[in-house]
């Protein structure tokens, strides 16, 4: 049986673990001990480790074929650290590296579009220092591949929602979205649909390649919070213009509703070959009702 490492084990890698593990023998690389015992159950073996102790991943050369990499940069600076210690791990000299690799990067990485559509071949333009640590970790990951022979994939995912990942309490505090004449096109995957998504890339998708992990959704961000709020009986958002809202808001909140994108995943149909259970907002609303 083939080996897997899992670097990053959050939501998404919980929701993908249930089927790699029929396919795979799984390790997941594990920075808290009481982690281990849910892996276990999962049938996952956790591997000790932590991408910010370089020392201490010195155990993944040559432990896997394939790399399922879900771990995030961190949260200041302009490079990711993180990605360049795994793959000089992975790249051990007295062993063979692994051969695929498939990473879950952000659409953050395009920047503003001002609301035109996009596919993969739009050059990145990253504006905030957040994006601009995934296109080092891309590019960083690219040089891995390239060096080693490794077939790096990379999913591009936008904001990731599912039952337990709704603005619900966002939306009883009240917080205001923009004014329809300022708001912005976002793009949403479900959890579930990108943890498949993921596991597809695995066998299909050609290394090199960017894929944008988006839904079928063609929504503006307040017309998002407008849907949550009806589904779950809440009160619709306040909207205000971009000038008031800048008042109330965090900036990092902000920064959300600064750039516009609409993304094609024509990619995604053609060449991971998966049918989406949530191919729109409203169905993963759908489900999520019924789960409550």
């Amino acid at each position: 049986m083939k080996r897997l490492l899992i670097v990053g084990g959050g939501d998404v890698a919980r929701r993908a673990i249930p089927w790699l593990v029929r396919r795979f023998r799984v390790y997941v690389l594990s920075r808290r001990p009481e982690g281990a015992a849910a892996l276990r159950a999962v049938g996952a073996l956790p591997i000790a480790g932590d991408l910010d102790d370089r020392r201490s991943l010195q155990r993944l050369s040559g432990l896997a074929d394939a790399v399922l990499h879900f771990a995030p940069p961190p949260a200041q600076g302009e490079g990711d650290p993180r990605t360049v210690r795994l793959v000089a791990a992975l790249a051990g000299r007295r062993s063979l590296p692994p051969q695929r690799l498939v990473y879950i990067s952000t659409t953050g990485v395009y920047g503003d579009c001002a609301g035109a559509w996009t596919d993969e071949c739009r050059p990145c333009k990253p504006a905030s220092a957040r994006a601009r640590r995934r296109v080092a970790a891309e590019d960083a990951l690219r040089r891995f591949g390239r060096r080693n022979g490794v077939a790096v994939g990379i999913l591009r995912a936008p904001g990731i929602y599912a039952a337990d990942r709704l603005p619900l309490e966002r939306l009883q505090r009240g917080d205001p979205v923009l004014s329809a004449e300022d708001d912005v096109h976002t793009n949403h995957i479900h959890a579930e649909d990108l943890a498949r998504l993921a596991c597809a890339a695995l066998f299909r998708l050609r290394g090199g390649r960017v894929v944008n992990a988006v839904d079928d959704s063609a929504l503006k961000m307040g017309d998002y919070f407008d849907r949550v709020a009806d589904a779950f009986g809440l009160t619709r958002p306040p909207r205000l213009a971009r000038a008031a809202i800048s008042q109330v808001l965090s900036p990092l909140t902000l920064s959300f509703m600064a750039e516009s994108r609409r993304l094609r995943n024509h990619r995604l149909k053609r060449e991971l070959r998966l049918a989406l259970r949530y191919p729109t907002v409203d169905d993963g609303l759908r489900a999520a009702l019924a789960e409550r």
